[in-house]
């Protein structure tokens, strides 16, 4: 039986979600990798104990999740109902839907009967009443934006979503999806982007909107799938994503990134972490960022990860030295 550790909450730093009542941990465990039905469960159980001991509070997840699409709630919902009923209050579940769940006019995108039915089947495959955070997961031109706030709105109204929130959005429709929530009464909590040293696109317009809007801001992919640790300094290993052409192209590894991935490594040995931990201490310390999603193949690895959040705040100097090697905010993608 599990037992969660009673100093949890003394480890972690907690951040208020944009100007809402809501704190988020610094860093939130994602279900995108290790929670499909390729992964053990024992090492799924393992992961969000880890998590919950250190302090995360914030599980999220997607509809599509797994492989196949969908387990991760499944074989997350197990765990939940298995190790987690009494934590269920402690806990930010986390979902979203937007991206092909199945096949069929009704699978993918925003349009209000997607968005329902996939919150429903959502809710059963985690086995609890509600998500504390329910996101739209992409934008989707071909539906009216209006639609798709009043299937949010409705979440809320009908008890099955706490807040809601929006992924992948553009300044442009995050101030539009506002604009739509407020004809229920319903308010816009959190953007959910990329952002990570080889990807601020963010930084131009997206950021500082969310900031002046009063919405918290949860990014995804901080270590920009692996490039961000010392996975690849040497190489690309057998077993690696890039390897396996799985959410990362072998073109990723040019002699550009290795010059910036070293260069990385080093000022991050100079400080005593990895990569990973400098990676993810640099994205925390932009102004407007809530949390940071991370991934973990292992308790181990997840462990290692949450030791970014030990080390001496970076000082104006070594940002500087880590400046010319990350990418600048001009709005391009160049990983």
């Amino acid at each position: 039986m599990y037992h969660a550790d009673a100093e949890r909450y003394d480890v972690m730093d907690y951040r208020r979600c944009g100007t809402s009542g809501l704190l988020l941990p610094a860093l939130s465990l994602g279900f995108w990798h290790n929670f499909g039905d390729d992964r053990s469960r024992e090492v799924q159980r393992s992961l969000m104990r880890t998590a919950f001991d250190r302090g995360i509070t914030h599980f999220d997840l997607a509809n599509n999740y797994g492989p196949p699409s969908g387990a991760a709630e499944t074989n997350a919902g197990q765990i939940l109902r298995e190790d987690f009923a009494m934590h269920r209050d402690e806990l930010v579940l986390s979902t979203k839907a937007g991206f092909q769940l199945r096949p069929g006019p009704y699978g993918e995108n925003g349009s209000k009967k997607y968005l329902t039915h996939s919150l429903d089947q959502s809710l059963r495959k985690l086995g609890v009443d509600y998500v504390d955070i329910f996101y739209h997961h992409r934008p989707d031109p071909n539906t009216p934006l209006e639609e798709t706030a009043e299937a949010l709105a409705l979440a809320v109204r009908h008890g099955k979503a706490l807040y809601v929130g929006v992924s992948n959005y553009s300044a442009e429709r995050i101030e539009a999806m506002i604009d739509a929530l407020s004809a229920w009464n319903v308010r816009l909590l959190v953007n959910q982007p990329p952002y990570s040293m080889f990807e601020r696109t963010i930084e131009d317009e997206v950021l500082p909107t969310a900031r002046r809007l009063g919405l918290g801001t949860v990014v995804w992919s901080p270590l920009q799938q692996g490039l961000l640790t010392d996975r690849y300094l040497d190489g690309v290993p057998a077993d690696s994503r890039a390897a396996e052409g799985r959410f990362l192209r072998t073109e990723a590894l040019s002699d550009e990134y290795f010059t910036r991935a070293r260069a990385l490594a080093e000022i991050a040995a100079s400080r005593g972490q990895t990569l990973a931990q400098l990676a993810l201490q640099w994205v925390l310390s932009t102004p407007g960022v809530t949390s940071a999603i991370i991934g973990a193949s292992s308790a181990r690895q997840l462990e290692q990860n949450l030791g970014a959040l030990d080390s001496a705040p970076l000082t104006d100097e070594e940002r500087a030295l880590i400046e010319p090697y990350a990418v600048s905010g001009t709005g391009r993608r160049t990983w």
